[in-house]
């Protein structure tokens, strides 16, 4: 099977089996290239993760270009993009089409208050899997807390965040840990 075949496969998988969005998709995309096809190794996967997080735009088709685009180029993002798009484009249309006429039956409401806590679940786990990538530890942990109290309680846009933490990083590592040497 051609390289675009199995990518467009693969994340056309991703795409039609993750509830949750992109964030969800963060275990299944890794388990697929990292693990399984060994396309990306772990450090570059959480490279490109941090880049499409920082992105503007649709976070797991920023995945799918970076990740295309590290492995093929132009025409890898454009596949691997299509396969994570194309499922959800087809739930979405065929929920649009149908969806009025069953959305006031008890078991179809039930069953979307169940996938909630799902969603969630399928949120924090790559949240924390990242965290213990990033090396957040008992010192630091007041890093991401502060971050997210900051955008959350006192509506501070995540941009303003990013660019102090970018700052914050440069500083530390330019003048901090040149120190402990």
């Amino acid at each position: 099977m051609s390289f675009y075949l199995d990518s467009f496969i693969t994340f056309f998988r991703i795409g039609l089996f993750t509830i949750g969005g992109g964030y969800a998709m963060i275990p299944l995309i890794e388990n697929e290239i990292v693990d399984k096809r060994k396309w990306i190794n772990k450090k570059d996967f959480l490279d490109l993760l941090a880049l499409a997080q920082t992105a503007p735009g649709i976070f797991a088709v920023n995945i799918a270009i970076f990740i295309g685009y590290k492995l093929h180029k132009f025409w890898g993002a454009f596949i691997m993009t299509m396969g994570t798009i194309l499922p959800s484009f087809l739930i979405i249309l065929a929920i649009a089409l149908f969806f009025r006429q069953f959305q006031h039956i008890e078991i179809i409401e039930k069953i979307f208050m169940g996938i909630r806590p799902g969603v969630v679940a399928l949120i924090a786990v790559p949240t924390f899997k990242m965290a213990k990538s990033a090396n957040i530890n008992i010192y630091n942990v007041w890093i991401p807390i502060l971050s997210a109290l900051l955008i959350w309680l006192l509506g501070v846009s995540p941009i303003y965040i990013i660019i102090l933490s970018g700052l914050g990083g440069y500083m530390y590592g330019t003048f901090i840990s040149k120190k402990r040497r």
